[in-house]
């Protein structure tokens, strides 16, 4: 986004308390159906039942070996639900006994994969939230995002999900579709709701690189919404949901009080987690770490590979400053033995006059504008905390 705005807006309260505390764990299972033109997430087809078999043994075998407590527990993909209901209890028992009591525990699911039946499965082997991929409601803005499967496969799968009992899931909505106005963000966002989703995840569509959109719009065959118009639906968005009980708490998610993902609360608060599959990223004992985007590296054993160190105040403050929260003093204190350092808060103070963040006692948060342009923002107070 381009162009720096003053702005005054209602904003959530300012402390939500929504830290976590224990680590977390990423599995990462690269199988889909098909590859969406706009995802650059490692995934391949759906290989043969002994390829699955093989990975879900491997998987098993690596849990293991994790040290744990976990607090919670993500099963993410590519699309989890294609390895079926046998695999995926195999996986959740594994780690099973490494969870915390009340530990979250999700697992992303295609509409078009999810059945009553594995639902209960689901529920059965310890799963308590599903991340339901949607991207919108709409039949044509779907068929520009290369969603194969109709509205009546989204409703059937939310049914079985409250059919078997899990009463916390997330639906993922796409913004600045070809062709999507601010009435048809609000048609897919009235459906998410009516469905009883509890957290939205909402994504502004990029077209990455080495993706078929991306080809496309190189072309001159793809034309994405500018930047107005993504500002128009983000804002729209938030102020949507916001008054329909499902406020804002991070760039691109919404929740009912209470149902904030766990999980990537601890991304955002630079929590460790440990991670297993092709492609997956942790962070351990200090140190990053990821595997390949090499599935046959991962099958045969291959170990992660060490990215260096994390978890620095700079790293904190950015992956903070992702959550209406920000950074907040106490915390920071708490954790590093000092406060927010006065470079920074120095840089915020003319980024706060243009109403891009609010800057007090308590820490540094950024506004809806701000997180518009947070890459800019994130920069500025980064660098000058550097210098």
């Amino acid at each position: 986004m381009h162009g720096l705005r003053t702005v005054h807006q209602p904003l959530p309260h300012w402390k939500h308390d929504i830290t976590v505390s224990g680590a977390g764990c990423y599995i990462h299972i690269p199988f889909c159906a098909g590859k969406c033109p706009y995802c650059d997430f490692y995934s391949l087809p759906r290989p043969a039942e002994a390829l699955l078999d093989r990975y879900t043994a491997e998987t098993v075998r690596r849990l293991a070996a994790q040290a744990g407590p976990w607090r919670s527990l993500y099963l993410g993909g590519g699309t989890p639900s294609l390895l079926g209901a046998k695999r995926l209890g195999e996986i959740l028992r594994a780690a099973e006994g490494k969870l915390l009591p009340g530990a979250e525990v999700t697992v992303e699911c295609n509409p078009s994969s999810t059945d009553e039946a594995l639902c209960y499965a689901l529920a059965e082997a310890g799963c308590n939230r599903i991340s339901l991929g949607l991207q919108s409601a709409v039949p044509e803005e779907r068929r520009r995002l290369g969603r194969g499967s109709g509205l009546d496969r989204t409703a059937a799968a939310t049914e079985g999900i409250r059919r078997a009992g899990i009463g916390n899931f997330s639906l993922d909505v796409m913004l600045g579709i070809p062709g999507q106005t601010e009435a048809s963000l609000r048609a897919t966002l009235s459906f998410c709701l009516t469905q009883g989703a509890r957290h939205l995840s909402c994504y502004l569509l990029t077209a990455e690189e080495g993706t078929p959109f991306a080809r496309l719009a190189s072309a001159g065959a793809l034309s994405l919404p500018d930047e107005d118009a993504q500002r128009a639906l983000y804002l729209c968005a938030c102020a949507f949901l916001e008054e329909r009980g499902c406020p804002q708490y991070e760039i691109s998610n919404f929740a009912q009080p209470g149902y904030e993902s766990r999980h990537n609360l601890g991304y955002w608060d630079a929590a460790p987690y440990a991670a297993v599959g092709p492609a997956a990223h942790g962070f351990l004992h200090g140190r990053r770490f990821h595997y390949p985007r090499d599935l046959a590296a991962f099958l045969a054993g291959e170990p992660p590979e060490d990215d260096g160190p994390g978890g620095d105040f700079p790293e904190y403050a950015m992956l903070r400053l992702r959550l209406t929260e920000g950074l907040r003093e106490d915390l920071a204190r708490t954790r590093f033995g000092h406060g927010i350092p006065s470079p920074l808060r120095r840089a915020a103070e003319p980024l706060a006059a243009l109403g891009l963040l609010r800057l007090n006692s308590e820490g540094v948060r950024l506004t809806r504008e701000g997180f518009l342009l947070s890459n800019a923002v994130l920069g500025r107070l980064l660098d000058a905390d550097s210098r």
